[in-house]
């Protein structure tokens, strides 16, 4: 069994937190803007996570534009396969906009933006959780404490949410993936919702 490409919990909120599954398909070292003054860092070929969270209601830091610029490269580059599926799922469920599509291009801005420009990634999975609460720190600190995951630097993706590192690679298989999302499921559609689990 495999985790859907595009995994949404939660049915009637336009924000949200969300978790990427990126693929690096080869080694590489990369700069990430001016984190860490600009240190190259290594990061092997292999799958990552990224926690994010957009919780506006409209606009640029909506849920489903959020995920849709990550999903975005600069330039005429190619977008990310997965954004076809991404923008056609968010207009069968009411997520976000008849149109998502960034406004006028992407600029790099975030951590993550610099990994997701490179035509050598690919977002292969995304959860999605539909919910005004913030969970992106919560989310992130038990994916960091997770046996398989790993930090490759420090604070990396974290600039809003001092001590939390929010990319990490993650030495797993499918089954991992799949618990993972049915764990969102279970405890933090929950959470956000009032629910005890």
């Amino acid at each position: 069994m495999k985790i859907p490409s595009i995994l949404i919990i939660g049915d009637d909120s336009q924000a949200g937190t969300y978790i990427l599954r990126i693929r690096l398909k080869e080694d590489t070292t990369l700069q990430f803007g001016r984190f860490k003054k600009g240190k190259p860092i290594s990061l092997p070929a292999g799958d990552y996570t990224y926690v994010g969270s957009a919780l506006s209601k409209k606009g640029a830091t909506s849920l489903a534009r959020r995920l849709v610029r990550h999903a975005t490269r600069r330039g005429d580059k190619p977008p990310h396969a997965i954004r076809e599926t991404m923008v056609k799922q968010f207009l069968d469920c009411g997520l976000g906009p008849p149109d998502p599509l960034p406004k006028n291009g992407k600029k790099l801005f975030w951590n993550i933006d610099f990994l997701l420009d490179l035509q050598l990634t690919e977002i292969v999975n995304v959860i999605a959780i539909r919910s005004p609460t913030r969970l992106e720190h919560t989310i992130a600190k038990l994916l960091e404490r997770d046996a398989n995951t790993q930090i490759i630097e420090k604070g990396l993706g974290a600039n809003d949410t001092p001590h939390n590192t929010h990319v990490l690679r993650a030495n797993a298989d499918e089954t991992w993936w799949l618990s993972l999302a049915d764990n969102m499921q279970k405890n933090f559609v929950n959470r956000a919702n009032g629910v005890e689990s």
